[in-house]
């Protein structure tokens, strides 16, 4: 399962938006001041809500992938609510000329996928896994699909073992870590689909907008079956379609057309289907919405319908929120790295944890079954401090990508001092 507009105006992949400048209200006199004189327009500055939303989507993904838990998908649907972001940005940016909009989201995609796939396949191949023999991406053809770690158009092939059992990282740690690329692929997708789709969505905005939940209906309940990775794709593109278009409602004020209490009832009533068709179809996992197509999409288009038509458009944290604003800034600007590599760093943490078991004051039983007990707790306060290090070392690639000055930590500090000295000097 998402999604960035930054600060020196450049954009990651993930998905942001801007608060629009308001136009001028009419001239007016104020006590002071001249006869028809007018206020100066808001500036445009970044959507700090949007901004919100899309950093506890990441920890919320970090969170599920560490614990498993299935009804965090039901709590707060990440993947919807990123392609969403993502969908709001996209119609933003295509007032420009599309060919240049594809062509500058798919630059910034690519090379932090690179440079993790760098580390993956090294990995993968220092473990002994042989594309050429790999019983399941053997072949001429699993060498080709090895294109997939460069262009993310389809699923990249990974062994289901590598290594061995007594290593460092358990020998299914390939599946672990490709999980994630599904997300770059949808997302390359609905870049290059976005022109049609946002032709059709302003000629035919309804009919648009809820195609991909019929769609999604079709395949969902099994009327038509897609077989293999391009029933996965399809399923991934009609499941989120609707999310991503909602992006569009949303950047062209069609969801500000609609009634607040119409839409928010007609969103609790489709929400309340996707929980109905959840339970008929519990998956192995039971209510990992994940598992059940049309539930997660009826789900995670009427959570999204909510968050967006609550959008307060801040450009400033408000309340105790403002503690949070560089960890939110740095985390929107640090999306994809966070995204691509916080599987691998999950399992990271087993081998170091593991450490702790051969210090002199664990040798006792109690102490082992304290640490047993308490393990999954270690490996949540390790990831972080890990996805830190991780963005030092490779973060720096989404501002190559952009075009813009490499920055190790860009959390906004730099931009709060340079802003706080300029009032100063007012």
């Amino acid at each position: 399962m998402t999604t960035h507009e930054y600060t020196a105006g450049a954009t990651p992949p993930l998905g942001s938006a801007r608060v629009h400048p308001e136009p001028a209200p009419p001239p007016t006199t104020t006590p002071g001041s001249a006869p028809g004189s007018a206020p100066a327009p808001k500036k445009p500055g970044r959507d700090r809500y949007l901004d919100l939303l899309r950093s506890i989507a990441l920890v919320r993904v970090v969170v599920y992938h560490l614990f498993g838990w299935a009804w965090l998908t039901v709590l707060f649907p990440s993947m919807g609510v990123m392609f969403a972001l993502a969908g709001s940005l996209m119609a933003r940016s295509l007032s420009r000329p599309p060919l240049g909009v594809i062509r500058g989201r798919i630059r910034r995609l690519l090379p932090p996928l690179w440079a993790f796939s760098a580390v993956a396949l090294t990995l993968m191949f220092a473990g002994g896994w042989n594309v050429l023999k790999d019983p399941d991406n053997g072949g001429t053809w699993g060498l080709v699909k090895l294109i997939d770690y460069v262009i993310p158009i389809g699923a990249p092939p990974f062994p289901w073992h590598v290594g061995s059992k007594s290593g460092l990282l358990e020998d299914t740690w390939a599946v672990q870590a490709a999980g994630p690329l599904w997300y770059l692929r949808a997302y390359l997708w609905f870049v290059i689909a976005s022109p049609l789709l946002l032709w059709a969505f302003r000629r035919v905005p309804w009919a648009t907008l809820l195609a991909p939940l019929a769609l999604t209906a079709v395949l969902g309940t099994g009327l038509v079956t897609i077989p293999g990775e391009t029933g996965n794709a399809i399923s991934d593109f009609t499941v989120y379609g609707g999310c991503w278009v909602l992006g569009f409602a949303h950047h062209e004020g069609l969801l500000q057309q609609v009634p607040r209490y119409l839409a928010v009832s007609c969103s609790a009533l489709l929400m309340a289907f996707g929980l109905w068709w959840a339970s008929g179809h519990l998956g192995p996992d039971g209510w990992d919405l994940n598992d059940i197509p049309l539930a997660q999409a009826a789900w995670s288009f009427g959570f999204v319908v909510i968050l967006l038509q609550y959008s307060p458009s801040w450009q400033e944290l408000p309340g105790r929120l403002a503690r949070w604003d560089r960890l939110i800034t740095l985390s929107n600007n640090r999306a994809v790295t966070i995204y691509l590599w916080h599987n691998m760093l999950i399992m990271a943490t087993v081998p170091i944890i593991d450490q702790a078991y051969n210090l002199p004051f664990m040798q006792s039983d109690s102490a082992v079954a304290a640490l047993d007990s308490s393990y999954m707790v270690w490996m949540f306060l390790l990831v972080w401090p890990l996805i830190g290090l991780t963005i030092l070392a490779f973060g720096w690639i989404e501002d190559i990508a952009a075009k813009r000055s490499p920055r190790l930590w860009p959390d906004g500090a730099k931009r709060k001092k340079a802003a706080s000295r300029g009032s100063h000097r007012v």
